[in-house]
C-alpha cells in the first residue's frame, strides 16, 4: 500500500459545520461540568490516583494489553511478581502524570514533551522513527491498511507543524481542534510503537493546556473501547475520504458521555467519602481524622505503611486502626505472601465497574 503523508495542518477546509458547532455546545458543557464536580473532592491526588490508573487501563486495552483492576492496583503499590501486562499499564499511567507536569510547567506541549511521554511509556530511547518499513495491519486478516509516512525528514517536519498548530492559537474550538491533533498525529505514527496510546495522552493534555481540564480526569478510551471498531473506521476514513466532519462528531460525542460518565463517578467517590466519614466520626471517634479518610480513598489498597507514614503513627497503633475499620466492613484485609493489605471494597468495586 503507497504510504499516507499527511496535509500540513490547519485542514484546508470547513471543519466547524452546524452540526459540529451544536456538538461542541454540549460537550464542552458536559467537560466543564465535570471540571467543576471535579473540585468537589479537595485533596485532588484522590481523584488523579483513581482515573488515571482507570485511563490508563483502558487506553492500552485498546492495544490488547489487558489486565484486571486487581492486578493493576497491586502494580501500583509495588507489590512483586506484577504481570507483564500490568507493568505496561503502570508505565502509561506514569507517561501521562510525567506529561501532566510537563504542561502544567511550561504552559506549551512540545515535540520534545511528546517524545518523553513516548519514551516513558515504552520505556526505551529509541525515538522518532527513523527506519521504513513500519505499516498498520489488520489484527484479524493481516492485511496492510494503512502505512504512514517513511521518511524520517518528513516524520520531523509534520511534527513540527503539529507542534506548532498544538500552541498556537487559532479560531477553532479546542475540542474540534483535538479531535484533528489526533487523527494528525496517528497518521504522522511517528514511533515504532506506543503511537496510539501516546495520541490518547495528547488528548487530555491538550485539554489542560487550554484550560479546559485543571487535572488529567477525562478517560476518553472507555468509550473508544465502546465503539472500537467506529474509532479505526472513521480514522480512516478521514485519510481516505476526507470525512472529518464523522471523526470529529465522533470525538465530540466521546467527550460528552465520558464526562457524564466521570461526573457520576466523582459523585459516587465523594457520596461514599461522605458516608464513610460520618460513619467513622460515629463509631470509632478516637481515630477519625480527615487525613485517614484520605488515605482510605487515595487507592483502592491500602497497608500500615501508608498510615504510618501518613499519619505518624505507630505500626501498631496503624494495625489497630485497620482492624476497628474492618471490624465496621468499611475495610476487608487480604494477605498476599508475607503482607497483609486491607481493602476500600466499595471504592474497589466502583471504579471497577466505571460509574
Amino acid at each position: 500500500m503507497t504510504e499516507f503523508i499527511p496535509k500540513n495542518l490547519p485542514i484546508p477546509q470547513t471543519i466547524e459545520t452546524i452540526k459540529v458547532l451544536k456538538k461542541t455546545i454540549s460537550a464542552n458543557r458536559a467537560l466543564a461540568k465535570l471540571n467543576g464536580v471535579a473540585k468537589i473532592i479537595p485533596n485532588q491526588a484522590i481523584l488523579i490516583n483513581s482515573l488515571v490508573l482507570q485511563e490508563a487501563k483502558d487506553s492500552s486495552e485498546i492495544e490488547n494489553i489487558i489486565t484486571t483492576h486487581d492486578e493493576l492496583y497491586r502494580a501500583s503499590i509495588d507489590i512483586s511478581n506484577i504481570t507483564n501486562e500490568a507493568k505496561e499499564v503502570q508505565n502509561y499511567s506514569f507517561a501521562l502524570l510525567k506529561g501532566f507536569d510537563l504542561v502544567k510547567e511550561n504552559h506549551l506541549l512540545l515535540k520534545k514533551y511528546i517524545v518523553k511521554i513516548q519514551e516513558e511509556l515504552e520505556q526505551n530511547g529509541a525515538g522518532v522513527r527513523c527506519q521504513s518499513g513500519t505499516n498498520l495491519k489488520n489484527a484479524q486478516t493481516g492485511e496492510v491498511v494503512f502505512t504512514p509516512p517513511q521518511n524520517y525528514e518528513t516524520i520531523q517536519n509534520l511534527l513540527d507543524n503539529l507542534e506548532k498548530f498544538i500552541n498556537e492559537p487559532n479560531d477553532n474550538d479546542p475540542l474540534v481542534n483535538m479531535a484533528i491533533i489526533h487523527y494528525q498525529f496517528e497518521s504522522i505514527h511517528p514511533f515504532y510503537d506506543g503511537n496510539g496510546r501516546t495520541g490518547r495522552i495528547i488528548n487530555i493534555l491538550y485539554l489542560i493546556l487550554k484550560g479546559l481540564l485543571d487535572i488529567p480526569i477525562l478517560y476518553l478510551s472507555r468509550y473508544i473501547i465502546k465503539n472500537k471498531n467506529d474509532y479505526y473506521r472513521l480514522l480512516q476514513e478521514v485519510r481516505t475520504k476526507d470525512a472529518l466532519e464523522e471523526w470529529i462528531l465522533y470525538m465530540l460525542d466521546g467527550v460528552e458521555q465520558t464526562s457524564i460518565e466521570t461526573i457520576n463517578l466523582v459523585e459516587g467517590i465523594n457520596n461514599l467519602m461522605e458516608k464513610t466519614t460520618d460513619e467513622v466520626k460515629e463509631k470509632l471517634p478516637k481515630i477519625y481524622s480527615k487525613d485517614l479518610i484520605e488515605i482510605l480513598f487515595m487507592h483502592p489498597y491500602t497497608k500500615i505503611d501508608f498510615l504510618v507514614d501518613k499519619l505518624g503513627i505507630t505500626r501498631q497503633t496503624a494495625s489497630k486502626y485497620l482492624k476497628e475499620l474492618e471490624h465496621l466492613e468499611i475495610m476487608k484485609s487480604i494477605q498476599i505472601k508475607n503482607s497483609k493489605y486491607f481493602i476500600n471494597s466499595q471504592l474497589f468495586a466502583m471504579l471497577q465497574k466505571g460509574i
